[in-house]
């Protein structure tokens, strides 16, 4: 679905092309729920052809703060959601704070915290070998890894952006190995300065892969000694394992982290005295912010208790047409209000 052209533009058309084959593909599945996550583009096209189609929505991830236009997207399809399983307590009061009612919404962890523990310890050494291109990383070694993302509301900056990370790794002089951006307004140029980097310091050791699969990437997480960049990974992921990280600009402001992480703006200079922070204060303890294993069973054991429907109310008490002390039609099979379930000793945050 996605057109060429890294502007937003490009990413708005792609939004119509997606509604157009979700829309096709939701007709002939005919299915009783459609499961989405987080904050992307393609996740909105799949609301938008959902809602008109009659079809309830399930939304994991929801009512999280952050930059980047995935703010606006993220709660847009909350409202267009009909059930909500944030990750954090605070998402989930945000959620029911936007009018979604509070029987709907299940905040009960994030299920990459079940990702990242299952995920392998070693590393995939044959594989990081033969994928991507640059310089042999010597994994016995120490290693940064490095992602950024271009922020679409600033996206005329973010080769200018890229250039000051790259210059602060190469004044650190560590082993590097950096992911690609990926398709939002200003990936090009986002692109364009690791490719002009890369040419221009041929003997520098960074290795440079277009992406990785879950159970290749959280093991080099893991056991990097210090993660710069912009991706959610890092504020997520990272927490699980207790991976320093230094968050660069502002994609992800407004979402919770735990202490692991540090915020600097994208300069050079900025970023370098925070990474020389956190190689010597070496790995932090683990954090249960996003939740803990588990987290994917309890939310499978509380779909399988919901019913479908179709039609959504702004819930405020007081209101009409707002919550009453009735069961709702959209409640789960057991009639169990969402602050009598989050209570519960079996449910973990």
């Amino acid at each position: 679905m996605e057109l060429e052209g890294s502007v937003p533009s490009s990413m708005a058309k792609s939004i119509g092309l997606g509604i157009i084959e979700f829309a096709s593909a939701f007709q002939s599945l005919k299915p009783d729920f459609v499961v989405l996550i987080g904050d992307r583009y393609e996740a909105l096209s799949a609301a938008i052809s959902a809602a008109y189609q009659n079809i309830c929505i399930i939304h994991l991830q929801g009512g999280e703060v952050t930059g980047s236009i995935d703010e606006s997207a993220r709660h847009a399809i909350t409202k267009l959601a009909h059930y909500h399983f944030p990750a954090t307590k605070r998402s989930g009061e945000y959620i029911v704070a936007m009018g979604e009612a509070p029987e709907t919404v299940f905040p009960l962890g994030c299920p990459s915290a079940d990702v990242v523990a299952e995920a392998a310890v070693n590393l995939p050494m044959e594989e990081l070998k033969r994928l991507g291109v640059g310089k042999q990383i010597d994994f016995k070694k120490p290693y940064l890894l490095v992602i950024f993302h271009p922020v679409t509301t600033e996206y005329v900056s973010a080769e200018y952006q890229m250039q000051q990370l790259l210059e602060a790794i190469k004044t650190l002089g560590e082993q590097v190995i950096l992911l690609w951006p990926n398709i939002d307004a200003g990936s090009d140029g986002v692109s364009q300065a690791i490719r002009r980097f890369r040419e221009f310091n041929h003997d520098f050791s960074l290795h440079a892969y277009k992406n990785f699969e879950p159970e290749l990437y959280i093991p080099i997480l893991r056991r990097t000694a210090c993660a710069i960049g912009n991706s959610s990974s890092f504020v997520r992921d990272a927490s699980y394992l207790g991976t320093p990280v230094v968050l660069v600009g502002n994609r992800q402001d407004g979402r919770e982290w735990c202490r692991a992480v540090q915020r600097v703006e994208p300069d050079q200079n900025e970023i370098i005295h925070a990474v020389r922070r956190q190689l010597n204060n070496g790995r932090y303890g683990m954090s249960d912010l996003y939740g803990s294993p588990g987290v994917s069973r309890r939310v499978v054991d509380m779909i399988l208790k919901l019913i479908p429907y179709s039609q959504k109310r702004l819930s405020y008490p007081g209101i009409p047409n707002g919550l009453s002390k009735d069961p709702q039609p959209w409640a789960p099979r057991d009639s169990r209000p969402v602050s009598d379930a989050v209570r519960k000793d079996e449910i973990v945050y």
